[in-house]
């Protein structure tokens, strides 16, 4: 009898710990979004639209974003008002000064295992460094992230390439740097590269993104908002600039937020959000 009901506990374990490898894997769900600068905007003055800023976060609750333009002083008081996010990034100059590729993440969620950033330059590894003409130092910041529910790992790679028209072959360039970074990672490890692209899906550089990796907003079957992204404080978008590519994922969704207060908005670029699927 006392072997029947040891028996009987094994296999009551068993079928536990198949039902509990059977579970379907929670979506990862991330982030892009210019903060634009705290610049001198009228109504729009980062201190009017700063708590309309960590709404639309704590609103769309991703597991992780990259930001654009973003001044330290802005990501601290981000962070300050969503205590569940910490943030990390270096300015484009070196430093704390300057403009940021700020990564917010949920610390309760995901762990940084590595982190570091990259210039979009001849010469990569140097702080401030400029190669193609473009007027400002352009670069990346990334991260190998694994989630604490699960131990699943994933890169995450932030970027804002050079913003003028006559600046479309250094846009390239940059997408080519990028491009030879993921293409050193392991190939078993999903990537997600976000960004303000300054381009549009017609350009160059998304075609080379494009051949490794895939746009959320374009393979996701389903869609909110609409696909252009920056409005310039009007709420009217003109160009879809701003984009989330992935590999080793499946976009179930990837919408964009129109989220207003008036005519406040929390930036001038709305922001993308995609939950995606691990493969």
């Amino acid at each position: 009898m006392r072997l029947f009901f040891r028996w009987l506990l094994a296999a009551q374990l068993l079928v536990l710990a198949g039902a509990t490898s059977a579970a379907p894997l929670t979506p990862l769900r991330v982030m892009t979004f210019n903060v634009r600068t705290p610049s001198p905007d009228g109504v729009n003055v980062w201190e009017n639209r700063r708590d309309l800023f960590v709404r639309t976060i704590r609103d769309a609750d991703p597991d992780v974003f990259g930001t654009q333009e973003l001044h330290k002083r802005q990501g601290d008081y981000v962070v300050d008002k969503l205590p569940h996010f910490a943030w990390f990034g270096e300015g484009r100059r070196g430093g704390d000064g300057d403009e940021h590729m700020g990564v917010f993440y949920r610390t309760d969620r995901l762990k940084v295992l590595e982190s570091g950033n990259f210039w979009l330059s001849d010469t990569p590894d140097v702080p401030g460094s400029i190669s193609w003409g473009h007027p400002f130092p352009r670069m990346v910041t990334w991260a190998l992230f694994e989630r604490k529910a699960d131990g699943r790992r994933f890169y995450f790679f932030d970027t804002h390439l050079p913003y003028r028209d006559e600046d479309e072959a250094a846009r390239t360039k940059g997408a080519k740097e990028i491009l030879a970074h993921i293409e050193a990672l392991p190939k078993g490890v999903p990537v997600v590269l976000v960004g303000d692209f300054n381009t549009t899906p017609a350009s160059q550089a998304h075609a080379l993104l494009s051949r490794m990796l895939a746009d959320a907003r374009a393979t996701a079957p389903e869609h909110a908002g609409p696909d252009k992204t920056f409005h310039a404080f009007t709420g009217q978008p003109t160009r879809q600039i701003d984009w989330i590519l992935t590999r080793g994922f499946t976009a179930l969704s990837a919408d964009t937020l129109t989220v207003h207060d008036g005519k406040v908005y929390p930036s001038d670029h709305f922001p993308v959000l995609a939950t995606l699927r691990w493969e």
